[in-house]
Order: structure tokens, then sequence, then C-alpha cells
């Protein structure tokens, strides 16, 4: 990153637009900052609302993880993540084939 770009045998037009370049450089790259920081939060608050439900042995049996909407024998079935082991709904989650695995929404994320 910290090399200077020698620009003096370049036209006043050339030069003009690689400043342009730098500069929407410069600002994707915050911007993609900025996501993966509020990425970073949102994982850190789904893993601490799962701690705290992870303790209650009857919701982690009988609702899902990730939506808390209770399962049922047909409609809303439960499967577990590979990745983390909770339970989750299959609206909460989605099959890896290559895996052979249900890995949850926040996991596929995380990943």
């Amino acid at each position: 990153m910290g090399r200077k770009l020698d620009l003096s045998g370049l036209t006043d037009d050339e030069t003009e637009h690689v400043l342009q370049v730098v500069q929407r450089d410069f600002n994707l790259r915050k911007k993609e900052e900025e996501r993966l920081s509020e990425m970073k939060q949102k994982l850190d608050e789904e893993g601490s609302k799962c701690s705290i439900l992870s303790k209650h042995q009857k919701f982690v049996e009988h609702c899902c993880m990730r939506c808390c909407s209770p399962f049922t024998f047909l409609v809303n079935t439960k499967r577990r993540c590979g990745d983390c082991k909770f339970n989750v709904c299959k609206s909460c989650c989605s099959y890896q084939k290559h895996e052979k695995v249900w890995v949850c929404c926040v996991c596929q994320q995380a990943r």
C-alpha cells in the first residue's frame, strides 16, 4: 500500500483518470470495510443470543435456534447444522450438496 505513483509522464487527462480510479478504489475499500464490520457485529450478536438460548434444553429441542419458530412433525421439521450443531428449521438453513450437510444461515454467512 504506501507506494507513491509517478504521474509526471502522463497528460493532465490521464492523470485525472488515474486519480479518479484511485479514489473509486479507496471508496470501495472503505465501503467493504464497513460492510464486513457490520456483518461481524451481527454475527457476534447472533452468537450471544445462541449462547443464552442454548442453555435451555427444552427450547433447543423444540424451537429453531435462529428464528425461534417451533418445530412440527411435517411442516417445520428440524435439521442439525453441520457447523454450529444447533437445531434449525428448513427456512433457516440450506443443504450443502458437496459436503452432504445442512448449514444454518448464520454459519453460511460466517463461511
